[in-house]
């Protein structure tokens, strides 16, 4: 591990990289290589025995895949990191590698559609359970727990209904029983939130999003005890092969270099607009958590640095009206991705999220009336110029 710098700002620039090591380059080298040479047989023989450090084939490990496990497990506080080619790449080797036949998993009250699609897969092929809890209470976490219980998972903000998770309170119960949780960190980045400082295990990211921050990547991250990622190197990632090209990880640390820049002025931005749709008669409901009127205000004044770039509203309206403002759009563009510098929208219902059934997706509080905002970098007036036009031409 190279040095550690106290402030982030530095950390995404310099974490993981020495210059002086790679012949001055300022920036990382692509390693487009898919082996490495070895100096004799016997080198390779103690290289495969794991009794030499050094690369061996790029599925295994990267010098340009190297640095950035290594970025990110600084930027999350984490002992070590791991790449992936997907976020669902990340998702499905950490929770194949924290359970077993039989075993039962705790999740938040709301998911990710294709986190949702890989339970129901665990669930059908290895009988692997799962129960959602809404996690408002230390009470209702602990009614959930079996003895099969393998691990919680969380994610916060939720996707897309922006309901924030107290990780300190779900940390405490599970240490009580000595089970990992998961924390999904996606919407916030380690910008904005770290997990593993609120007593969490595990934290993954699907790195497409603010991460790269510029929509021309598909990657994932973990991040957390070396002995665990380690694990998951040589087993889940390794084996099953969800594995990152040395080009995509370069993508991932130039994208970093800026992620402090860029959240502050996604936050910026996704203030002003969450305030300007409150106002606007022909929506119903704001969820944003840097809304002071949020219930879930004083969770993200705890354990986030700002509100994040994501907003999700309610029109007073029908699906067919919802779909009828996004085709009104003109600068914003209907994408299902977020933390992009362009500003994105979509229909959770039959988008993201229509592979869940319509009754457990009710549930989460996904309605045919709610629409999730990806705040980009745009000048904010424009961004609200754009909403309010399509707004105001409601049928």
């Amino acid at each position: 591990m190279k040095k550690r710098y106290e402030n982030m700002e530095t950390s995404v620039i310099h974490a993981g990289y020495d210059a002086k090591e790679h012949l001055g380059s300022l920036s990382t080298p692509i390693f487009q290589t898919s082996t490495f040479t070895f100096d004799s047989a016997e080198q390779g023989e103690k290289r495969f025995a794991g009794e030499e450090e050094g690369y061996i084939y790029s599925r295994l490990g990267n010098p340009t895949v190297r640095a950035l496990e290594e970025r990110i497990a600084e930027l999350e506080g984490a002992e070590a990191g791991l790449a992936f080619g997907s976020g669902m790449a990340a998702v499905s080797a950490v929770l194949f590698a924290l359970t077993k036949a039989g075993d039962h998993i705790i999740c938040s009250q709301g998911i990710y559609g294709c986190t949702f699609g890989l339970l129901e897969l665990m669930k059908e092929k290895y009988a692997i359970t799962h129960d959602f809890c809404t996690m408002e209470t230390e009470e209702q976490i602990r009614q959930l727990i079996q003895p099969e219980t393998a691990c919680i998972y969380v994610e916060t903000p939720i996707n897309p209904t922006m309901k924030l998770i107290d990780l300190e309170m779900v940390a405490k119960v599970a240490r009580e029983k000595g089970i990992p949780v998961v924390v999904d960190n996606t919407f916030s980045s380690p910008y904005l939130q770290q997990p593993l400082q609120s007593g969490c295990d595990v934290v993954l990211h699907s790195a497409t999003k603010f991460i790269g921050g510029h929509g021309d990547v598909i990657a994932g991250l973990a991040a957390g005890k070396k002995e665990f990622i380690q694990q998951v190197a040589m087993t889940t990632l390794k084996d099953i092969g969800g594995v990152i090209s040395p080009f995509d990880a370069w993508l991932l640390l130039r994208g970093l270099k800026t992620l402090p820049v860029r959240m502050d002025r996604h936050c910026e931005n996704a203030a002003y607009i969450a305030e300007q749709l409150k106002q606007h008669p022909f929506v119903k409901k704001v969820l944003y958590p840097g809304d002071t009127e949020n219930k879930d205000y004083v969770i993200m004044s705890k354990q986030m640095k700002a509100g994040g770039g994501l907003i999700s509203f309610e029109i007073d309206g029908s699906k067919e009206e919802a779909q009828a403002l996004l085709n009104k759009l003109s600068l914003i563009k209907i994408a299902v991705s977020l933390g992009d510098t362009e500003t994105l929208i979509q229909h959770p219902a039959t988008m993201t999220h229509s592979s869940i059934p319509r009754e457990i997706r009710e549930q989460m509080g996904i309605t045919d009336q709610l629409i999730r905002l990806s705040v980009g970098l745009e000048a904010k007036q424009d961004i609200w110029q754009d909403l309010e036009q399509a707004l105001n031409h409601r049928k």
